[in-house]
């Protein structure tokens, strides 16, 4: 399954990849120290406008028929009963699933049946609506699967994910090549400028056409064929993948006999450790997971060089190593299906593939963004690596710097600039206040929404928090589940999952979830959070409010079907007030005595923020340069070696330094081989180019209004894709976004 922060942007219904984002981690943004025409434009606004209203009638849940060969006591055979038709995870069990999937596909083949034999002229009702219509159950089911394969997996989940991907990739991949039903989908394109759609109908009916030829819907049935078996194949091995990592990460935690060793670390994060280690049956020893980045946040505060070392040894090391978890073969042999896959398809990669219907168009025009910010972002890098060196040497370190040294010392570099201490911050980034006082205050400022914590429903796991929001006129708006706290059988980073497949066609509010690693505190003690952590609760919540906030009519139209390299815009824009002065006001506040944090502190962070950009920039352009170079190759190209394709790549690009390793390496990738980011994680930036330039007119119009809010919500998050995003933008903006912003806010200009 594809528990990933949204589904792919295409509008036929594709059978999600096995795996997650997993390293799903969207590079949260501590701005400089990690990642992260106007009257036509208004005039396809004003079209949209009323489509986006359309939605505030939305209050009932989506009722189901029962689906065929479900027992009646099935959690999936029809309605869950529940306040929003949530999830009845109460009465859900592993073994409801895979039963549940071939139901719902068997369904859907009658309902794409029904469409294909239709014997009526093809009609944008009778064709285009009705694939919309068609698959709600299945959609619904899966979604709700594929964020327990991710959130809260076990053996019986992993294999039913093994066993069913494959099935329901040859699912869609029958849709896709159904001649008789591309016939009727072929007809309504080519008489589309004389069927009197709406500018949404229209726009849908374009992007279903173009998929299907994307998806091979004209090949010749020989081509067909080989198609479907390239990509069960991919399918098959990107389960594979997600598996092998997660045992791979899971054996990589590092095991420490002696507590002195943990010199540096808190001791609520030592009882953490000694917690994790009990779990694993290694009572009295200290036990350190990996997160799924190359970079590990315990090594800033680390003092033992020797087990600093071993921590990024570790880390990435990961996939890298001959054994059972050797991952080398496994993504070369991935990255050479889906160059076949592309050429199928009629396109020169994967990479111009993905590219096709994206804000930048083209894998040129997005390796142009990348290599454009090498040069600022290395020479910065290294300026960062000789302010540490002189810390080493002062301190007669006799040694240089490396990635295994680099968080350490820049911390006490960031403490003698700025006096700012980790530790300390951490007391007023209480986990309850940030998410109540800042992540839910300031979606209130912008949207005039209001949350509820509900402890009525029921959910997947003990963690795991349920809230009800409310619009801005007191009407229902969606059903928010937070799962936060780092498991074990949990996949790396932080993502945000729909849960539900609401519309105006079939009815039904938003149910999602935002899931996050963050370290869970001792028992008893709280749950203090990193600015970072800050940062990624606020990014998040973002991508929630997007997808809450653009329920459209035809369901493929939501928010989360945007291109990928706008679906981060949300998410990245909402970061920004996580410093906000009123926000940070009610939300930073000392866990025991309630008092805000000081002034002096708050400058402090502010000014701290924009130390490090030159390793966080380089490590992310890194990742995405040899994502795009992975996924660049053509067909006829040989199968790499994997090390050496990602040895080679870097230095092509300069920005090879040793003492900045990309964010993934090759082996780690999570994103790219089973995250649905291949190609694509370029996104990144190219959202923060958009957001930056969007925060940028905000600050020129007021900054935090209610009015800005609802112009923002408006132009540019209620109409999902409905419409193309940059023709949304240039309304709301008055032009295209640039560049310059993200300079600024990286501190890479000049």
């Amino acid at each position: 399954m594809r528990p990933f922060s949204r589904p792919a942007p295409e509008t036929i219904p594709e059978c999600p990849a096995s795996a997650g984002i997993g390293g799903r981690t969207p590079p949260p943004r501590r701005k400089a120290a990690l990642w992260r025409r106007r009257a036509a434009s208004l005039l396809v606004l004003a079209m949209l406008l009323p489509a986006a209203q359309e939605m505030n009638g939305l209050t009932v849940p989506v009722a189901h028929a029962a689906l065929p060969d479900l027992p009646s006591d099935s959690p999936f055979a029809g309605p869950s009963g529940l306040s929003f038709n949530a999830p009845a995870f109460d009465r859900i069990r592993d073994g409801d699933y895979a039963p549940a999937i071939e139901a719902a596909m068997r369904r859907h083949d009658s309902e794409i049946a029904a469409i294909a034999g239709n014997p009526e002229a093809p009609t944008f009702d009778n064709t285009i609506a009705a694939l919309e219509r068609a698959g709600q159950d299945l959609a619904e089911i899966t979604l709700i699967f594929e964020n327990m394969v991710a959130a809260n997996t076990n053996d019986q989940l992993d294999q039913v994910n093994a066993r069913e991907a494959p099935r329901l990739q040859s699912h869609f991949d029958k849709i896709r090549s159904n001649r008789t039903l591309f016939a009727r989908v072929r007809a309504l394109f080519q008489n589309r400028n004389r069927l009197s759609l709406d500018p949404r109908q229209k726009f849908l009916l374009e992007n279903i056409y173009r998929d299907f030829v994307r998806a091979g819907a004209d090949l010749p049935a020989a081509k067909q064929a080989e198609l479907m078996r390239i990509n069960s194949r991919i399918t098959t091995l990107s389960t594979a993948y997600r598996n092998r990592l997660l045992a791979a990460s899971n054996k990589a935690a590092v095991v420490v006999g002696d507590r002195a060793l943990l010199d540096g670390l808190t001791e609520a994060e030592i009882t953490a450790a000694a917690e994790a280690a009990k779990e694993r049956g290694l009572t009295g020893k200290y036990l350190l997971p990996l997160i799924n980045t190359t970079q590990q946040p315990l090594l800033a505060s680390l003092k033992n060089r020797a087990l600093r070392q071993r921590i990024m040894k570790a880390s990435e090391s990961r996939g890298n190593t001959p054994g059972p978890n050797d991952l080398r073969d496994m993504v070369a042999t991935l990255a050479k299906l889906r160059a076949e896959r592309a050429r199928l398809s009629g396109f020169s990669s994967l990479a111009a593939l993905k590219l096709d219907g994206q804000m930048a168009k083209t894998p040129d025009a997005a390796r142009h963004l990348l290599t454009a910010i090498v040069p600022a972002a290395t020479s910065m890098a290294r300026h960062e690596a000789n302010e540490i060196q002189q810390v080493i040497d002062g301190e007669d370190g006799g040694f240089q710097v490396t990635a295994a040294d680099w968080s350490h010392y820049a911390a006490k570099v960031q403490k003698a600039k700025y006096d700012v201490d980790d530790r300390v911050t951490r007391q007023y980034f209480e986990l309850d206040h940030v998410l109540r006082d800042g992540v839910f205050f300031a979606a209130n400022k912008l949207y005039g929404i209001t949350v509820k914590e509900r402890k009525d429903l029921p959910v997947y796991q003990p963690d795991v928090r349920v809230f009800e929001i409310t619009d801005a006129d007191g009407s229902p708006l969606a059903l928010f589940y937070a799962d936060y706290f780092a498991r074990p059988n949990k996949s790396g980073g932080a993502w945000c999952n729909a849960l539900n497949r609401p519309s105006g066609l079939m009815g039904g509010k938003p149910v999602i979830v935002n899931v996050a690693n963050l370290a869970r505190p001792a028992q008893g003690e709280p749950a203090l959070l990193s600015y970072d952590d800050v940062v990624t609760l606020f990014h998040e919540f973002g991508h929630a409010l997007h997808h809450m906030m653009s329920v459209q009519y035809y369901p493929s139209q939501n928010g989360f079907n945007v291109p990928t390299d706008l679906v981060e815009f949300p998410s990245q824009f909402n970061e920004h007030w996580a410093l906000d002065p009123s926000v940070l006001a009610n939300y930073a506040r000392h866990y025991e005595t309630g008092k805000p944090m000081p002034q002096d502190l708050v400058e402090k962070l502010k000014q701290a923020r924009n130390y490090g950009t030159g390793y966080a920039t380089t490590e992310i352009v890194a990742a995405a340069l040899l994502d795009l170079e992975w996924h660049s190759l053509p067909a006829h190209a040989p199968k790499q070696k994997a090390d050496r394709f990602e040895r080679d790549t870097l230095r092509k690009y300069g920005i090879a330094l040793k003492e900045v390793p990309p964010r993934y390496r090759t082996t780690y990738f999570q994103h790219i081989w089973a995250g649905g980011y291949e190609g694509n994680y370029y996104s990144y930036l190219w959202g923060e180019i958009v957001d930056d330039d969007a925060y940028e007119w905000f600050m020129e119009h007021g900054g935090l209004t209610r009015e800005n809010g609802q112009r923002l919500r408006d132009m540019m998050l209620a109409p999902g894709y409905s419409a193309d995003p940059m023709e949304l933008y240039r309304a709301f903006r008055g032009r295209d976004p640039g560049i310059e912003a993200l300079r600024r806010e990286r501190g890479l200009e000049g």
